[in-house]
């Protein structure tokens, strides 16, 4: 990299540049969750309840092929062509009138917001061995913001002036981010690999297949982003039909899930001091705890203890899942956090589809049973690795 780590790592704005950046491009995969009964009603059909799974497996297959591209070309000009795409891309959803062009238009999305995993790479790279889980953590907890918060503001802008409208606002926070990016990131310079971009995907296998470690991490991460998925994807849903309350008060809860950008930051430094696998433990058990909290605990005091539990938890185990697996090989961060990422948004997006039909057929108590156990095989993993 042209900006070295060699003294000192990043500069404080540029860690800030980095994490505002994360937080507001990745926001755009989670403004329809709160929206989506809003949606539904106004697309006159049960597929757009279906939006955030379009959304995220477009942001799968965005960590599949566009992300590998960070080993191979300039970083700072691909994160600021993608966002420039991604401005686009949120107009469509705006302007679709039907939800199958919608559902199209939200695959693109999710492709282009990807992004936010050119990024975190980035700051990987910048840092120094000494602070990289700080300052990944740091990075990972403007990106936790972005996913949180982006729920309260499309929950209050949704209610009072409509979903597509939260989709127009969107359009220039996505320009100012690729501004921000072109003034503020140092330029870099991919090391040379060897390989062209076709080869760049074909090691992903081989990458995947040379590191246990890799495997483990990006196994557990696979439960504590599915869980992750389930309740955030049917929460606005649950509030509506029980509670009988709006996309504002869906919104409210990313203010109450903040809390787990507290743990971005310490996991870090305890990953860097520690180890990391304390944290990842620790984690699994806590989301454990919050889906039982979901199961058995009915009332809106639950959902919010839940929540401040399930966020917590699962930023602790992110973060300290990538302190492990960029530290296997340098010069392929690229590529191992597309493969981590990838493998944890398909998850996702099959926890999401999952949990719309546990609710469709069997309501909460099917979500809840859906959360526990999937929760109980990630704490299973750690079980198994200590063995």
């Amino acid at each position: 990299m042209s900006a070295s780590s060699a003294v000192g790592g990043p500069s404080r704005p540029v860690v800030f540049s980095l994490a505002v950046a994360a937080g507001l491009t990745v926001a755009n995969i989670y403004y329809n969750q709160p929206m989506i009964g809003l949606m539904e009603r106004d697309l006159a059909g049960a597929a757009a309840t279906y939006v955030p799974t379009a959304t995220q497996l477009g942001y799968a297959f965005g960590l599949v092929v566009l992300v590998p591209l960070g080993d191979l070309v300039e970083r700072r000009r691909l994160i600021v062509l993608q966002c420039l795409a991604l401005t686009a891309a949120l107009a469509l959803v705006a302007v679709a009138p039907s939800a199958g062009l919608v559902l199209a238009a939200s695959l693109l999305v999710g492709l282009l917001a990807s992004v936010a995993q050119q990024i975190v790479p980035f700051a990987a790279n910048l840092a120094p061995d000494e602070k990289r889980g700080a300052i990944v953590g740091t990075v990972m907890a403007g990106l936790l913001c972005g996913i949180l918060l982006s729920r309260t503001l499309a929950g209050f802008v949704a209610g009072t002036l409509g979903w597509r409208e939260m989709f127009w606002l969107a359009v220039p926070l996505a320009l100012l981010t690729a501004l921000l990016m072109a003034f503020q990131l140092p330029r870099s310079r991919p090391q040379d690999t060897g390989l062209g971009y076709v080869g760049l995907l074909r090691s992903l296998w081989s990458l995947w297949r040379e590191f246990p470690a890799l495997r483990l991490a990006t196994y557990t991460q696979c439960c504590q982003f599915g869980v992750f998925s389930v309740f955030w994807t049917i929460l606005a849903l649950r509030l509506q039909e029980h509670f009988d309350l709006g996309p504002e008060a869906a919104g409210l809860f990313g203010i109450v899930g903040a809390a787990g950008v507290l743990a971005a930051p310490v996991a870090g430094r305890l990953a860097d001091r520690r180890g990391p696998h304390p944290a990842i433990v620790l984690g699994t058990v806590m989301t454990l705890a919050a889906w039982l909290i979901f199961g058995f605990w009915h009332s809106i005091a639950g959902l919010i203890v839940g929540v401040l539990v399930l966020d917590v938890a699962v930023q602790l185990s992110q973060i300290s899942n990538q302190s492990i697996i960029y530290a296997l090989r340098p010069e392929a961060r690229s590529r191992i956090n597309t493969v981590y990422m990838a493998m944890m948004f398909l998850a996702g997006a099959a926890s999401s589809g999952a949990a719309t039909a546990a609710w469709h057929e069997w309501g909460w108590s099917g979500v809840s049973a859906l959360g526990i156990g999937i929760s109980v095989l990630g704490v299973a993993l750690q079980v198994l690795r200590r063995r």
